[in-house]
């Protein structure tokens, strides 16, 4: 199995998320003992903002390999300001490109990584779930989820730390359970 962890949060030794993929990616391997782990620190490394011509450079040609060489992706996903941080993005502009991730047809878009498996980590200040008054304003989750389903993504799996910015209380319960959902990612390895 091949792992490609992906980090984006700014926050360094306090992110929430990084906390969250670092603890999927220790459950996958566990699970996985011949599992090669390659890792992208998008804030260590950030890839500039998409451009015509970064399309041809190295960097974009070896993001979109390393994507398409992995069998389960795990993206740090805190969300800022409603949606995901730009170094995320700049990093999912890279790997969208037709011919390579989907492919237009008469019928529209069709996705050509079907065979990936993705699980995300997302930290929420706020509370943004299905039942939350915030739903609306919430664009990283569901970004995620229609970017990743694009490609042809359909095994895509959020484990989510929400409320974290509420209260100390509400940062530990919130961490605490995406533990659990954590724990409950070994039923579900491929």
């Amino acid at each position: 199995m091949n792992i490609l962890h992906v980090d984006s949060s700014i926050t360094g030794d306090d992110s929430v998320s990084r906390e969250i993929t670092q603890a999927i990616v220790a459950e996958l391997t566990a699970e996985n003992g011949d599992a090669q782990v390659q890792y992208r620190d998008l804030v260590a490394k950030p890839l500039d903002h998409l451009t015509l011509p970064a399309f041809g450079e190295q960097d974009s040609q070896d993001v979109l390999a390393q994507f398409k060489a992995a069998d389960t992706v795990v993206i740090g996903a805190p969300m800022y300001n409603f949606t995901i941080p730009s170094q995320l993005k700049a990093w999912i502009d890279r790997l969208a490109v037709a011919g390579e991730t989907f492919r237009y047809t008469e019928n529209g878009a069709e996705g050509l990584m079907g065979d990936k498996r993705v699980i995300v980590g997302i930290a929420r200040g706020g509370l943004y779930g299905e039942d939350s008054a915030q739903r609306s304003v919430e664009h990283a989750e569901r970004y995620l989820q229609s970017v990743l389903g694009f490609m042809g993504i359909t095994d895509i799996t959020f484990v989510i730390a929400e409320g974290i910015k509420i209260s100390d209380d509400a940062r530990t319960a919130a961490i605490a359970s995406a533990h659990d959902q954590i724990r409950l990612l070994s039923s579900a390895t491929v």
